[in-house]
């Protein structure tokens, strides 16, 4: 978690508005150092300097408190609008990004779509999804390694989304921490690369365990690597037995319509009993 994991306290950044404090507290960062023999050890499951595993535990338990009243707080508000809003979630170079700007561009026209981006530095991403045609604000997270339920809830304002739309909120390139921040979805999407290891989701089980849906990704390559798709999709069923997994390839547009129904799917889920003419009003 975020108390040993260098994610330092700092400042995050909204398009549009002023800088302001990261919305959690990061008690004891600039202290601390990683000590990588003490990981996984004690109820804190991890390990500072000077810090006891108590106050570890505490200090984790606060934090996540805090954003879970702003993320049930956006859970009433996306319901209220009968919107469909997905967390999507994976390491750096996973093809996230080009599977989201994929999905925009072959569903324009079809459902109402808005995307809010996190990154540490740069609205390199924004730019590509703003190309697309669809509305997309950027967050960045400063030194910070995930969103949090506040800066969501600020993004949101921004963009003013449709109701009925579907929202995407491309998290931090990260595996450990936004597996633990709730930011109001519906769902946590996890996108693994076959270029990367097939046993990512046993090295990486919180994640795995929080999503609902791996997109295997990059699937065109398969021929030319060593993964095993069964081990990998065996290992996340390990820690979550009711993951859904679908293969696709976002370059070739293998598997993507499998992932817009689903999308359909889950949408129309939302739309359940709200009346969207009132939402808009």
């Amino acid at each position: 978690m975020c108390t040993v994991c260098g994610c330092s306290e700092g400042e995050s950044r909204i398009e549009g508005e002023h800088q302001h404090a990261h919305d959690h507290d990061h008690h004891g960062h600039g202290e601390h150092a990683h000590d990588h023999h003490h990981y996984g050890h004690g109820p804190a499951r991890a390990h500072a300097p000077g810090m006891s595993q108590a106050r570890m535990v505490q200090i984790e338990q606060d934090i996540l408190s805090k954003n879970d009243q702003y993320a049930e707080a956006n859970r009433r508000r996306f319901a209220s609008l009968g919107m469909l809003v997905l967390n999507l979630v994976s390491s750096p170079g996973s093809g996230k990004t080009t599977l989201l700007t994929r999905t925009l561009q072959d569903l324009s026209g079809d459902l109402p779509m808005t995307v809010i981006e996190g990154d540490q530095e740069t609205s390199n991403d924004a730019e590509r999804i703003r190309a697309t045609g669809v509305r997309a604000i950027q967050i960045n997270t400063g030194k910070g390694c995930h969103l949090d339920a506040h800066q969501v809830g600020h993004a949101v304002d921004r963009l003013q989304p449709e109701p009925g739309s579907l929202l995407f909120i491309e998290n931090v390139g990260n595996l450990v921490c936004p597996a633990a921040f709730d930011l109001g979805e519906a769902h946590k999407v996890a996108i693994l690369s076959v270029t990367e290891g097939e046993d990512k989701p046993i090295k990486y089980p919180d994640m795995f365990h929080a999503a609902d849906l791996l997109l295997l990704n990059k699937v065109d390559l398969l021929p030319h690597l060593d993964f095993d798709v069964e081990h990998c999709i065996e290992y996340a069923r390990r820690v979550n037995p009711g993951i859904q997994v679908l293969q696709v390839s976002a370059r070739t547009g293998e598997g993507m319509d499998q992932w817009y129904r689903w999308l359909q799917l889950n949408r129309e889920s939302r739309l359940v009993g709200v009346d969207l003419h009132q939402a808009a009003g």
